[in-house]
């Protein structure tokens, strides 16, 4: 699998950004898709998630101003970021799941990132 992300860059507090995450390659059996964000010196943390069913789920620090959504052939995600603050500014990782065999009686997942893209937001 590989995850192409785009749609990063510099806006204001209060703006808006949408990123994009493209996933080619054996996509199929992909389970859930995300977000994810790092600053220097932290650990990455989750953004949002969407399963293959259409669940969703959010950061509380995002809740109410980040949207995740796919397209219909659930190929690309997407997440519509509004009312940007400056702690929101990281770089943002595009992450996909897939289930993989049971192994000692338990699944084993796989995990996809793509490569990162900068939002910064000035105060």
């Amino acid at each position: 699998v590989q995850l192409q992300a785009s749609g990063g860059g510099l806006v204001q507090t209060g703006g808006s950004l949408r990123l994009s995450c493209a996933a080619s390659g054996s996509i199929f059996s992909i389970n859930v898709m995300g977000w994810y964000r790092q600053t220097p010196g932290k650990q990455r943390e989750l953004v949002a998630t969407i399963t293959s069913g259409g669940s969703t789920g959010y950061a509380d620090s995002v809740k109410g101003r980040f949207t995740i959504s796919r397209d219909n052939a659930g190929n690309t995600v997407f997440l519509q970021m509004n009312s940007l603050r400056p702690e929101d500014t990281a770089v943002y990782y595009c992450n996909a799941n897939k289930p993989g065999p049971i192994q000692n009686g338990m699944r084993v997942n796989f995990n996809y990132w793509g490569q990162g893209t900068q939002v910064t937001v000035s105060s």
